[in-house]
């Protein structure tokens, strides 16, 4: 049974890293992603088939168990991302307001091409 959960683990962990590894902003930022997705699925498939190494870098590190140490890092995840959609979402919102203003500029009525001045 152990095996069968590893297996389903890591086919999870290969499946989100190719997910997140599609596209990008520009080449650093894409290469940078993929980098630290390599790091985080190779420690994800360490860490399933070796929960006992995880639980040495934890007391190493000072962390009580393996499993707090994927909390901590888990939160520290969560608010990367938070921060990166954040600022996705405003350099989306900017790029639309600018488009809605070019647009509107672009749609008025022009009175001196109407002839009726």
């Amino acid at each position: 049974m152990l095996l069968i959960v590893q297996i389903v683990l890591v086919l999870a962990v290969i499946l989100v890293s190719l997910v997140l590894m599609r596209g990008g902003a520009n080449a650093r930022h894409l290469a940078i992603r993929r980098i630290m997705l390599m790091i985080f699925a190779v420690a994800a498939v360490a860490s399933i088939f070796l929960p006992e190494v995880l639980t040495a870098v934890a007391s190493f590190l000072g962390v009580g168990r393996g499993t707090d140490l994927v909390l901590y890092a888990t939160i520290v995840s969560f608010f990367v991302f938070m921060a990166t959609t954040y600022q996705r979402f405003r350099h989306a919102e900017n790029a639309l307001t600018a488009l809605s203003r070019r647009i509107a500029l672009d749609e008025a009525p022009k009175p001196w091409i109407d002839g009726r001045s």
